[in-house]
This record gives structure tokens, sequence and C-alpha cells, in this order.
């Protein structure tokens, strides 16, 4: 099994259907095989080990992740948001590959590795103008039953030493597609919007889910709340997924009057970050007739492992009692295709409510690195996420595993302190993190953002309304007040930069 199998079937069962739109210019299914078999072609006479994209979303990207997978080669998009040196690093550990995207910048950083460099634009020409050889080069995408080549790998983001090479086969990916959607259950109307960058594996199960059910899908490739609302409006979209911090800046878009009508949406998805409660309450008001679902998932695990559906939204929301209200922080309950289980420091099951790291297994994990396997003797992946499982199966994420604030011999959740932070009027957001204690070895700092239109708070006021709600080892011993909190692209809280600002 290969995932391109995927693209052949919506293909073969609608070869005339609109698959993509990017740029105003748009694809049925059977465009997007056609050039798909032509960069297989492309790929093999190239012989390059890897297809790398270094660019932002667009047709060339779609094009190569099947026609890698055609071709029986990793599809290993880059960020391009790197720095120099990082970037040249990870072109010379996949040397050589058919490099598309940023020919300048490749060719400045590594035009002595080996590499076959083409523009979009080329590379988009090219593979509409090859086609595949003599009937001994096609490749036949169930040809491997097992699936276990590599379609893709992808870089982490190395924030603490160099980035691992995480590896995903195709068994991995179509055990996820296949797990959770549904063949052509997409209605001819039915459009997905998509903001994710290229390089993120929200982004590429989003590309396979949205072919498999044979739903438009719409790029965006710069993120702005005008521009997606107006793309929402002008495409009649009915499906989007979005990070906490698009949906933050769409939302305050939309109270500041911008953009037209989106009585489309239907759907709207959102994870890779922490949801502030005022952003999906508010979100829930503003798009009344769409479900929303939180998705937590990871690149080892071919994305989503838990889901916090609509009908979960709209309970909680409803909801006079706090214990089902506090399911709108929650990220929902396991998908049927994996096992997911809370652990200990010594490795042991806890029971529910009890804080540990968070294991999971099923097909579609792959915990696997081109430099080891991160995966235990019974198939567990430890995915370095902390949280707890409540008495009903719903889970709750309190941070990375690596984000605990050891204060003496007693383990603090980050997430618990920024919870009570964010129910105080003035205060927009909040990070709690480790800061060094002579007396305990780690203590709480904090790092909060003043609400528009709010006179911040005092020091000993937040003190004092942590203290009131939690044990006083939470009460913070350093608190800094920032214009804003910093986040990746994906909406995820860069907690060592807050250090940084704490420690100064």
């Amino acid at each position: 099994m290969n995932i391109a199998l995927l693209l052949e079937m919506a293909a073969e069962a609608a070869p005339d259907r609109i698959a993509l739109v990017c740029d105003g210019k748009r694809w049925t299914y059977g465009d997007l095989l056609a050039a798909a078999r032509g960069a297989f072609a492309l790929i093999q006479d190239s012989g390059a080990d890897y297809v790398a994209l270094l660019d932002e979303s667009s047709e060339a990207a779609v094009i190569a992740v099947f026609g890698a997978a055609l071709a029986g080669v990793p599809y290993c998009p880059l960020n391009y948001r790197l720095p120099d040196a990082d970037l040249a690093a990870l072109l010379g550990r996949i040397s050589p590959a058919l490099v598309i995207g940023d020919e300048e910048r490749v060719l400045r950083l590594a035009g002595n590795q080996d590499h076959t460099i083409l523009a979009r634009e080329e590379f988009t020409l090219k593979v509409q103008e090859t086609v595949p050889g003599d009937d001994a080069r096609e490749y036949d995408p169930g040809a491997d039953e097992s699936g276990g080549g590599v379609a893709i790998q992808l870089f982490t983001s190395g924030t603490t030493a160099a980035p691992k090479a995480a590896i995903l086969r195709h068994s991995n990916l179509l055990g996820y597609i296949l797990g959770t959607v549904e063949f052509a259950s997409a209605d001819e109307a039915d459009a997905a919007l998509m903001v994710v960058p290229p390089y993120h594996i929200a982004g590429i199960s989003a590309l396979l889910s949205s072919i498999y059910a044979q739903r438009r899908i719409v790029m965006l490739p710069n993120f702005s709340p005008e521009g997606w609302l107006s793309l929402v409006a002008g495409e009649a979209i009915t499906n989007a997924f979005v990070v906490p911090t698009m949906l933050a800046r769409i939302v305050d878009a939309i109270e500041k009057g911008a953009g037209p009508a989106t009585t489309s949406l239907r759907a709207i998805a959102y994870g890779g970050g922490k949801m502030p409660l005022e952003v999906i309450h508010k979100a829930l008001e503003h798009f009344p007739d769409a479900g929303f679902t939180n998705a937590y998932g990871l690149t080892e695990t071919s994305s989503t492992v838990a889901l916090l559906g609509p009908e979960d939204h709209r309970e909680a929301l409803a909801s006079d009692d706090p214990r089902v209200r506090a399911r709108l922080t929650s990220l929902g309950k396991p998908i049927p295709t994996v096992e997911i289980e809370i652990r200990g420091e010594n490795g042991e099951v806890l029971p529910a409510g009890e804080p540990g790291e968070i294991y999971v297994r099923g097909e579609q994990v792959s915990g696997e690195y081109k430099e080891r396997s991160a995966l235990d003797a019974e198939g567990w992946f430890p995915t370095r996420d902390a949280g707890y499982m409540d008495e009903d199966g719903y889970l709750f994420l309190s941070g990375r595993a690596d984000d605990v604030i050891v204060r003496g011999a007693e383990n603090m959740s980050p997430g618990e302190i920024e919870d009570v932070l964010l129910t105080h009027p003035a205060i927009a957001d909040a990070c709690a993190c480790a800061i060094p204690s002579i007396e305990w070895g780690e203590t709480v700092g904090v790092a909060v953002v003043t609400r528009d239109g709010h006179e911040a708070p005092g020091e000993g006021e937040l003190k004092d309304l942590i203290r009131s709600r939690l044990r006083s080892s939470r009460v913070p011993e350093k608190v800094a007040f920032v214009t804003e909190l910093p986040y990746n692209e994906m909406g995820k809280l860069l907690r060592r930069k807050v250090k940084d600002v704490l420690a100064g």
C-alpha cells in the first residue's frame, strides 16, 4: 500500500471534479494525478534519494507529495523560516535530493551538495509536460502490501538539540486515513481551506484526508484574518483548520467589522496549541452554525489521536456543571483506532485524574526517527506531553513533560497556574515556567499580557489570585508584564523564550 493510492482512487472515481484551488487556478483530480505521474518520471530521472520542498503551500506541494510516493522516495518538506545555517545543515542530511522552491537560497546554501533544484513554476511546468516512459517504469501503488516504505520525513523543531528526522511510513499514514475518513464522502460543493504550512504534519494529513474524501482543497499560502474571511466567503468554504492564534485573530477581525458573511462554514477544526477559553467561547458565538473540533496529535502519530467533537463543545458550553464545562479545555477522547495511557515516572499506568506522561499506540503511530525508534517493546510511544484522563475518558493536556516545574520534590504543571491567571479580567495571556531557585532548585515564574483597555493588575494581586485557587507552592516568585508572548507559526507557546525573559 502507498499513499498515492488515495489520489489514484479519487481520480478514477471523479476525474473531472475540482480537487485543488491555488492562486485562482483550478486543478481537477485527473489533472493532479497526471501531474503526479509526471513528477514520478522527473524524480526517477533525477536520481534523487529525497524530494524536498522549500516553499509555501501551492499546487507544487500537492504534486510533490504524490509524485514522491509514486517514485518510492521520501517526501521531505523543509521549514523555510529556518536560519540559513540550520537549513544548510538539513539540506546536507538529505543529499542528493530534488529540491523544489527557493532556487536562489538552495544554490547559495547548498550549491555543492549534489541536489537537483527547480523553482516552483519550473517544477509545475515540467511535471505537466513529462509523461512516464515505457510501461516498465510504471509504479503500482498497491504493490508494496506492507506499506513499509518511507512516505514522509519531517524534521523536528530541534529547540534543544539537532533536529531529529521523524519517519512516517505509508502504513502509518494509511492507518490514520483509512481509519478516520470514508472514501468519496464529500459532496461536490464541499471545500476545505488549508492555511497550515506544508512542512507540518497537520497540513499533510489534511491534504490526504481531503483527497480521499474527494473534497475541494483551497489553499491560502499566507494567513491573514481578512484574507481567510474573504476566501471562506468567495469559495463557499465548508471545512477549515486553524491554530489557536489564527482563530483569535479571526475573531478579533470579525469583532472589528472585517470580512463578508461566512455562513457556508460547517466544520472548524483547531489544534497545534492551547486554545484560550475566551477565544473558543467567542468563536462559538460568531460561527453558530459550525461544528467545532479540537484535534490533538503529533508528527510521530501521523496527526490526530484524540478529538473533542462538535457535540462535546455544545454540551460543555450549555452546561452548568463545572466538570462538564471544563471539557472545553480538554483534547476530547481517543479516536477509535488508537489507545492512550497516562503513565508515571516508573512507567506505571496511572488512574483517572492523576497527571503523568501521555503514551499512544496504534497502526498510525510511527514513533520512529531515522536515528532510532522511540517505541517500547509493546508498541507504545511516549509523547513527552504531560496530561491526565478524567473519569469520563476525556484527555487533558498540561504541557510538555519537559515543562513541568520541579520545586523541591513537588512536580507542578504550568497549565494549572496559567488557567488561574486567565480568569483575571485584565489578563489576556499568560505563561508559567521554571526559573532557578537557590532554595528549591526551581520555582515558578510567570509572564502575563494585559488585555487592551485594562490597567495592569499589581503583582501582589496576581499572587493572591493563585494562592486563593491553588496550593501556596504555585505562587510565582517572579512576575513579568510583557506586551505579547512568543508563539511559533503553529500556535505553540515558546516557553524557552519566556524563560530567557524571566531570567533577565
